[in-house]
């Protein structure tokens, strides 16, 4: 039995781990990883994402040609399977995390009457 937040934090990652969601996150992101042609693609939609993310956490502009290239990249991307299956399985674990951080932040969200309004 956990007797502090840390042991329950631990213990819901050991969860996570074990996971339907998780395991089929890796089996997909294996997949991806040991096909270089869809490695390759996912590596470069992943590197326009985060080059994006980067400029609007700056608050840089994005051109035209930039967004230009992420449609194309995302555009190639999901005409492979094995692409487009990762991204659904991360966009299934960020559904499961986003629950659970709900759940986690109930008692606040109470005590600061954010429930029931």
């Amino acid at each position: 039995m956990a007797t502090n937040l840390y042991d329950y934090a631990y213990e819901l990652e050991h969860a996570l781990r074990k996971s339907n969601e998780f395991i089929y996150l890796k089996q997909m992101y294996a997949a991806v990883e040991n096909d270089q042609i869809a490695k390759s693609m996912f590596d470069a939609f992943r590197n326009v994402q985060m080059k994006l993310q980067q400029k609007q956490m700056e608050g840089l502009d994005i051109t035209e040609t930039e967004v230009m290239e992420a449609q194309e990249i995302a555009n190639r991307v999901q005409s492979n399977e094995k692409v487009t299956r990762l991204m659904e399985a991360e966009q299934r674990m960020s559904t499961s995390i986003n629950e659970l951080n709900k759940i986690i932040m109930k008692p606040l969200d109470e005590l600061y009457g954010f429930i029931n309004r």
